[in-house]
């Protein structure tokens, strides 16, 4: 997977506030308040920043943390962690593997089978809807 790299200029022209202190300055929306936290529509969730796909609709579920909550990344090697100490607390910081934007947070007490919880900020991603076919 080809890297995007942009000057901070560039990310700062092609996103809004929100989206830069979120997704390059590792910030957290507040709970509840994120456009996709209940968003129940069927799917692909891509990074706001670059457009890679990250987390398919059908492995997000409610974990009641008011944040959008995935078990697994789309495919191996969509994301990639690191240790994130900020805050008096260790956390595992989740990025996006194309552009490095900060997406959020991944816990180990999430479903099976993967029991894992990715604890994803509604700024830092992008529903392309899935068509539900059917008949009109």
């Amino acid at each position: 997977m080809a890297k995007v790299t942009k000057t901070d200029d560039e990310w700062r022209q092609e996103m809004t506030p929100e989206e830069y202190a979120v997704m390059r300055e590792a910030g957290t929306e507040r709970a509840f308040t994120g456009e996709y936290w209940d968003t129940k529509t069927p799917g692909t969730y891509r990074c706001r920043g670059c457009g890679a796909e990250l987390f398919d609709s059908d492995t997000k579920y409610d974990s009641g943390s008011g944040w959008p909550s995935f078990y697994e990344p789309v495919e191996e090697g969509a994301v990639t962690t690191q240790a994130d100490n900020s805050m008096m607390m260790e956390r595992v910081e989740v990025l996006c593997a194309k552009c490095e934007a900060h997406l959020g947070h991944v816990f180990p007490d999430g479903p099976q089978p993967t029991g894992l919880r990715f604890c994803m900020n509604s700024a830092s991603l992008k529903l392309d809807e899935r068509d539900q076919g059917g008949d009109s």
